[in-house]
């Protein structure tokens, strides 16, 4: 339990302090390259993206990794949930891992975007919205003998072949780190294309990118040694849990503390670590308008979220 929590605790704190340095959300990365052709924040998340490929499968490979526990293709929940998660993100200002680092910076919109993304992801994994959930996942994109299949839950418990979740390297029959390598090379160009610009202060994004991929890296090693098993950082299903445990403590074995969520409550505390350090935090409330757009966004954020699986 002790390594449980200081691993995740640290990891988050970690993670919350590359973020802060780094100015990095996935909501500015899409947000700039759209709307002002700045490519310097997706430089960084393609970058981490990157690392984190090969960090996690080399872990998977060396043994140190039971397995990455790759989700299966649902496709109408993805893609739908993927564009809801888009909607979300813009209204409340940040992605998941973007409205929780803020919270460390001191701004109390990101406080009440936390509370609508866990509400909303509470109302879609467990509440009204259920129904919904569970009929836009239960078509399911698997890998057999006989080829790809669009099968729902009931023929997948009558079909007799196995299946296997499909990646890009089993579609096309080759080693994965073929498929990693091809990657990389076309991912390379795009990086070192143009110059790099010095922030003032906080993280260049080679840096950024680089740190953020390292650290997500070491949360697939530390989660699987200590929380159970390999979960990376997320901070969907982990807010969720969290805030399971806040409100309901101990009263069952489904409520306790899990690692992730430890790495979600450690990432604030990092962002406000960072944020102290360069003297940028500042507790900050916007007016009403703005707080009931980003709890709003937040709520969608955490529909989007539960239907696309994270």
């Amino acid at each position: 339990m002790v390594a449980l929590v200081l691993s995740g605790l640290l990891i988050g704190v970690a993670m919350g302090w590359v973020l802060q340095r780094g100015r990095y959300c996935m909501n500015s990365a899409f947000r700039d390259l759209i709307f002002i052709n700045d490519y310097t924040l997706f430089k960084a998340y393609i970058l981490a993206l990157l690392v984190i490929i090969i960090g996690a499968n080399a872990l998977e490979d060396i043994g140190q990794i039971e397995e990455l526990r790759r989700q299966a293709f649902v496709p109408f929940a993805n893609i739908l949930g993927g564009y809801i998660f888009g909607l979300g993100i813009v209204l409340a200002g940040g992605c998941g891992s973007g409205i929780w680092y803020r919270v460390g910076e001191g701004m109390f919109a990101a406080w009440v975007a936390v509370l609508g993304f866990m509400i909303g992801i509470f109302t879609t994994k467990n509440g009204v919205l259920r129904p919904v959930y569970d009929l836009l996942t239960s078509v399911h994109v698997w890998q057999t003998e006989e080829g790809i299949k669009l099968l729902n839950d009931a023929a997948l418990e009558e079909i007799a072949i196995e299946t296997h979740v499909p990646t890009l390297y089993n579609l096309i029959g080759v080693n994965k780190w073929v498929v990693i390598g091809v990657l990389v090379a076309a991912a390379v160009p795009f990086l070192v294309r143009g110059a790099v610009a010095r922030p003032k202060k906080g993280y260049s994004w080679p840096v950024a990118g680089l740190l953020i991929g390292i650290v997500i890296t070491a949360a697939w090693w530390a989660s699987e040694k200590w929380g159970g098993g390999a979960r990376g950082v997320s901070y969907t299903g982990p807010t969720a849990e969290l805030f399971k445990f806040l409100i309901l403590g101990r009263s069952s074995e489904d409520y306790t503390i899990t690692w992730s969520a430890l790495l979600v409550l450690g990432t604030p505390i990092g962002a406000l670590l960072s944020a102290k350090g360069l003297k940028e935090f500042k507790l900050k409330a916007p007016g009403a308008e703005e707080l009931l757009r980003v709890f709003v966004g937040g709520l969608i954020m955490g529909l989007g979220a539960t239907l696309a699986g994270g």
